[in-house]
């Protein structure tokens, strides 16, 4: 039962990750999608720790592992840095990783 959770969850947090980064771009070539989609998921693993095994294998570990992106967070700093926007990309780690600690204090607090 774990895996299939973990695959539903996965199923539905990718696309997810896609469709709201792709809606994002159409507005701007900033990665503004990438910073969305990792504070909302940092906020549903606060909200969720602790949760029942099932819970945390669907939206933990399944959707949320699936939604957020770390590989894409860190190319999109070392292009930043590479196109010497530097400002950007220290504006795009310090605000993701704030923002990400805050909302991931958040939903524990909720939880």
């Amino acid at each position: 039962m774990t895996i299939t959770l973990i695959i539903l969850g996965a199923a539905v947090g990718a696309p997810a990750r896609f469709a709201i980064d792709q809606y994002i771009r159409r507005y701007t070539t900033k990665p503004y999608g990438v910073f969305v989609v990792n504070i909302l998921g940092s906020f549903l693993l606060g909200l969720t720790y602790g949760s029942s095994e099932q819970v945390e294998d669907l939206l933990a570990i399944g959707f949320a592992g699936a939604f957020t992106t770390w590989s894409t967070f860190m190319l999109d700093i070392y292009l930043a840095y590479e196109l010497k926007r530097y400002k950007e990309a220290a504006a795009n780690l310090t605000l993701s990783l704030g923002f990400g600690l805050l909302a991931a204090w958040f939903g524990l607090q909720l939880a």
